[in-house]
């Protein structure tokens, strides 16, 4: 539970919230958009890079079911510093394993780091949901537009550094520092916590994400999330390595088209709570589906780098709002809103994290370029039940 806020610590907060979500993508795009010198680094296979993303989301699938509990009992900020310097100790042990050609030792710092990740994500979610539910108006898609464009910015910083030859083991270990001194100060900022109090055998008890796993509502926008995550987790982890396998173009230009990727989704999300204030959610919704799925198939079947770039603009605008909405949803209920997005956040992962590595084994068989096209089938089911994310005041 949160204290009453004045319109000044309001502000302060959003603030708070939208370097942080900025900062997170950052850190994510600064791993994503070099998979490719990944690959290269270690002298792996598409499919064997997929078991290294599996041990990233099999570190977010183990923190994310506790990720309300945690932030229930020591609050968002709290959780918000302590998973940031998870996330950067993590990232020096990518940075050095890397620099010692271990897969091993990779793997096992790609699992803390998706520890991290998913414990920061989902306490930046419930600080944002709560700011959003205060404000009194959409702020979410502003707020991941914010993860986006940090996202954008290392994409560049990735493609750049490729062009200049630096290595990554000393890009991560510079974006650790980053890391560790923004999530420790920023969250200060964060809308403050009354300690919930002592409640006897009579009252109700504080909703735990055991009860919302239960609801109906929050499963169902938790499928919706798990299909429409799904293509913006595979354009984040396979657009550079599908550019630079299926287009044959130079790993800084399949960076380049990554980043095209993320500025179509911070463009989107910047704007985007505008359309859902005006036309609603589920609207808004089903029309992002159907959008991502035309910008996925163009990119897939383009037959040149300036189609595909068309391609996956589109499928960008397309991804963009379905999380934030998801999150939005989840949380319409401020009493039960850690719990819930807790869960919706678990559902969504499951796609955004375990779907893009299972992409890589398929790759093996057909292409990257060729495997993107079986997320067709989530997006669709997303579009079905994407009515499900109706506002509860609407109902």
């Amino acid at each position: 539970m949160t204290a009453t806020a004045t319109s000044v610590q309001l502000k302060a907060a959003g603030v708070a919230t939208f370097i942080v979500f900025g900062i997170n993508g950052l850190v994510f795009a600064s791993w994503a958009a070099r998979i490719p010198a990944v690959t290269e680094t270690l002298n792996i296979t598409p499919g064997q890079m997929g078991t290294l993303l599996l041990c990233v989301a099999a570190g977010s699938l183990i923190a994310l079911p506790t990720a309300g509990y945690v932030t229930g009992r020591i609050g968002t900020a709290n959780t918000v510093r302590a998973a940031g310097l998870v996330a950067a100790l993590a990232g020096v042990g990518i940075s050095l394993s890397l620099a010692a050609e271990s897969v091993p030792a990779t793997a096992i710092s790609l699992f803390f780091f998706g520890i991290g990740v998913g414990l920061w994500d989902v306490a930046q979610n419930i600080e944002g949901a709560d700011v959003e539910h205060k404000l009194g108006r959409t702020i979410m898609p502003q707020l991941h537009a914010a993860f986006s464009g940090g996202a954008f910015v290392g994409a560049l910083i990735g493609a750049g550094l490729s062009i200049l030859g630096i290595g990554l083991p000393a890009h991560l270990l510079v974006i650790a520092v980053v890391v560790a001194a923004t999530t420790f100060v920023i969250p200060k900022y964060f809308l403050a916590r009354i300690p919930a109090a002592p409640q006897s055998s009579g009252e109700a008890t504080t909703p735990t994400a055991r009860s919302a796993w239960s609801d109906r509502r929050t499963l169902l926008i938790g499928v919706v999330v798990l299909g429409a995550t799904l293509t913006e987790g595979a354009g984040n982890d396979w657009i550079a390595k599908a550019a630079v396998d299926g287009l044959d173009v130079t790993e800084s230009n399949g960076a380049l088209m990554f980043a095209v990727f993320v500025l179509a989704m911070t463009v989107m999300r910047f704007f985007g709570g505008k359309a859902i204030d005006a036309y609603g959610r589920v609207p808004v919704l089903r029309a992002s589906m159907a959008a991502a799925a035309i910008g996925l198939t163009l990119f897939v079947l383009a037959g040149n780098i300036w189609l595909a770039m068309v391609g996956v603009a589109l499928w960008g605008i397309g991804a963009a709002l379905a999380f934030p909405m998801g999150m939005s949803a989840a949380a319409d209920d401020p009493k039960r809103a850690a719990a819930r997005v807790s869960v919706v956040s678990t559902l969504g992962y499951i796609a955004f994290l375990a779907g893009p590595p299972l992409l890589g084994f398929l790759g093996d068989v057909i292409g990257i370029r060729m495997a993107l096209l079986v997320i067709g089938i989530p997006i669709l089911v997303a579009l079905v039940l994407a009515g499900a994310a109706k506002p509860l005041r609407d109902r």
